[in-house]
């Protein structure tokens, strides 16, 4: 079975060497890449199943090659920075990363979500019994793994993509924080109730007309969310 690859981007050279030693250590190929213009042009040429982006590094950042990714692929990104509060935290999110760990960071931790994000990447390929679902202007291609609004494509990231899916395949029923972040993110991400908030937005502000005045997600106070069948 082939190994899933990983790309590492951070210019601290023990962070690499701390990274890439733990997850080869799983049984993943690791490349690394000590600068955003280095990060970029292995991803070009060596296309992996996961990126793991330094924020803060000289010439290109993080943040810009995260963002320069999102203009052409679905790559899962992790982001790794020093700063750990949510302004941060949802910028990285806005500009299409799937996940944030805060250095310093355990090495349990980091496995423990590459693996989550990987799995959740992976399970985007499985195709739901119904081949797509329609609804008023949305459209969701499950065979595709497309998303459209009155036939404009919406590009999605994995995440924001495997997150609808739940909505729309479980459409009508009241989803609470907990079961979303456990289908969606793992049982790691239990408390990460910030996870939801951000990613529901990013959808909305993708999917609806008014994002303030939503038709197709809908808050349940206290508990969760659910996508609406009328």
């Amino acid at each position: 079975m082939r190994r899933s690859r990983i790309v590492v981007s951070d210019d601290d050279l023990a962070v690499v060497k701390i990274v890439k030693a733990n997850l080869e250590a799983e049984g993943y190929d690791v490349l690394t890449a000590m600068n955003g213009t280095q990060a970029l042009q292995i991803i070009e040429m060596e296309p992996p199943d996961l990126v793991i982006l330094d924020i803060m590094m000289p010439g290109i950042d993080g943040l810009e090659v995260c963002r320069r990714l999102r203009e052409w692929t679905k790559i899962p990104i992790i982001m790794l920075s020093a700063m750990s509060n949510e302004a941060d935290k949802v910028k990285c999110f806005d500009l299409g990363a799937d996940d944030y760990i805060t250095k310093p960071f355990g090495s349990k931790e980091l496995k423990a979500r590459v693996r989550a994000l990987l799995r959740r990447a992976e399970a985007t390929m499985g195709m739901p019994d119904q081949p797509s679902f329609c609804k008023g202007l949305l459209k969701v291609d499950f065979a595709r793994r497309q998303v459209s609004i009155a036939g404009d494509k919406v590009n999605l990231t994995p995440t924001e993509y495997t997150l609808l899916r739940e909505f729309v395949l479980n459409t009508g029923r009241v989803l609470t924080y907990s079961y979303l972040l456990n289908r969606v993110w793992g049982p790691e991400y239990w408390d990460e109730r910030e996870y939801l908030y951000v990613f529901v937005n990013r959808l909305r502000a993708k999917l609806e007309a008014d994002p303030e005045k939503p038709k197709y997600i809908m808050t349940v106070p206290g508990i969760g969310y659910q996508f609406q069948d009328s």
